[in-house]
């Protein structure tokens, strides 16, 4: 395939019809009430896929499912995806993903959503609603009410689903969890986390400048349901994150990551608040650094846990047991009980790593985190990051962004999805969409 422009009729002509080739930026059509559910794979038998995003982390979720049949390509930037054009020369490429649902929607089993956050929920909700397992990256939505929505989306539909946190299948995670089930550190009241993001630039205002869109960029398709503004540079590619137009900051990139282990380690469920503290806010971007602490409830026989987040090169202090030619390094996991530490998922001092015994292995181990989806697409077993469980996540790590938004402390109803104390917080739950792109 030579290299892909704007011209829909040029990525199109051997897949769609001229109706399609108009290149719709527009709503289309409301999908029908009617519940529709997967098509039934025989045994054996490929999935037939379809990936919105196909540059940048696009490039390897495609290349990680790629034992598929990928039968459409979606993007908005084909400039940023020619290693996967050059891989797939013959496969249909749209930059409509409502386009591509449309025209091949009796050839496509399943999607992967690799976009930018605010257009994770549009194009996931489509596809649950036409019957499509979907892989939606994280942190799964833009919002909370969204992150609530596709939960109960992909249950209706009965889709297999799952989150892109790939951390969350890996060895590690079982081990931990049977460390602590093991009590090498008693219960666990406190867990901190920190991280090196942001990597890109935040607490920065719009810019003024208003240079021209590249030739292959569709512009007004990137922004999707964000509001309207000039394209610029400082957005797209990647840069996008540092927006609360179009991204989650810090805590969203890398919070439904660290977060996973905790929850599943730790039985949490929804906290009952949470509270922040930054460098100075700006009008629309996240700050530069932050600490967001969390309140979760007593789970049985299992204590109250406090959970605080740290980014922008801020981190707690040094636990005890933490030998002195040890750093806490630029992010880690730290889990303080009643009679110890695990760091980064060793006790501490290591000295205690040798003498306890290892537990037993009590736990299932995975075959990978795509793998997971894959077979559960087929009518296996859900996947460790389904919606059922990334649902929930999604909602707690971005609650922690109306904290730090709002700066204050917020109570937190999750069964009516509602802040209690801070009425004028709930306007943030829920964003507003551009108008065209109602969903």
């Amino acid at each position: 395939m030579s290299e892909p422009t704007l011209s829909r009729r040029a990525l199109l002509k051997q897949a769609a019809s001229a109706a399609a080739l108009l290149g719709l930026s527009g709503p289309l059509p409301a999908q029908s009430e009617t519940v529709r559910t997967p098509r039934r794979l025989a045994p054996g038998e490929k999935l037939n896929l379809a990936c919105v995003g196909c540059g940048g982390k696009g490039t390897s979720d495609i290349e990680a499912v790629s034992s598929e049949n990928i039968v459409a390509l979606c993007d908005v930037d084909w400039s940023r995806a020619k290693r996967v054009t050059q891989l797939y020369p013959n496969v249909p490429k749209f930059q409509d993903y409502r386009v591509m649902l449309r025209e091949m929607d009796a050839q496509i089993d399943a999607v992967t959503v690799t976009t930018p956050d605010h257009m994770h929920f549009p194009i996931a909700k489509m596809a649950i609603e036409m019957g499509k397992h979907v892989y939606v990256q994280k942190p799964l939505t833009h919002s909370v009410w969204e992150a609530r929505q596709l939960t109960e989306l992909a249950r209706r539909h009965r889709v297999a689903t799952q989150m892109g946190n790939q951390g969350q299948a890996e060895e590690s995670v079982r081990v931990l969890c049977e460390y602590l089930d093991a009590g090498a550190i008693g219960p666990v009241r406190e867990v901190h986390v920190w991280t090196n993001r942001p990597i890109w630039p935040q607490a920065i205002e719009r810019p003024k400048e208003k240079p021209p869109v590249p030739a292959t960029l569709a512009w007004d398709l990137w922004l999707g349901v964000a509001p309207e503004r000039p394209f610029h540079p400082a957005y797209h590619p990647f840069k996008w994150r540092g927006w609360h137009d179009f991204g989650t900051g810090a805590l969203g990139d890398i919070g439904c990551h660290s977060y996973a282990p905790i929850q599943r380690a730790l039985k949490l469920g929804p906290p009952t608040s949470v509270e922040a503290v930054s460098s100075p806010l700006y009008k629309e971007t996240f700050p530069s650094a932050s600490i967001v602490r969390y309140q979760f409830p007593a789970r049985g026989s299992l204590p109250p846990v406090k959970l605080a987040w740290y980014d922008g090169g801020l981190k707690p202090e040094r636990p005890p047991g933490l030998e002195p030619e040890r750093s806490l390094g630029e992010g880690g996991t730290l889990y303080v009980g009643d009679k110890g530490v695990i760091y980064n998922g060793r006790l501490l001092p290591e000295s205690r790593m040798r003498e306890f015994p290892p537990p037993p292995k009590t736990l299932p181990r995975s075959p990978g985190h795509y793998e997971e989806w894959l077979l559960a697409c087929k009518g296996g077993t859900p996947g460790g990051s389904n919606f059922d469980i990334a649902g929930p996540q999604a909602e707690t790590i971005l609650l922690g962004n109306i904290a730090l938004l709002t700066k204050k402390r917020i109570e937190w109803d999750s069964a009516s999805l509602r802040i209690t104390n801070v009425p004028e917080a709930n306007e943030l739950l829920r964003p507003k969409y551009r108008e065209g792109w109602g969903v």
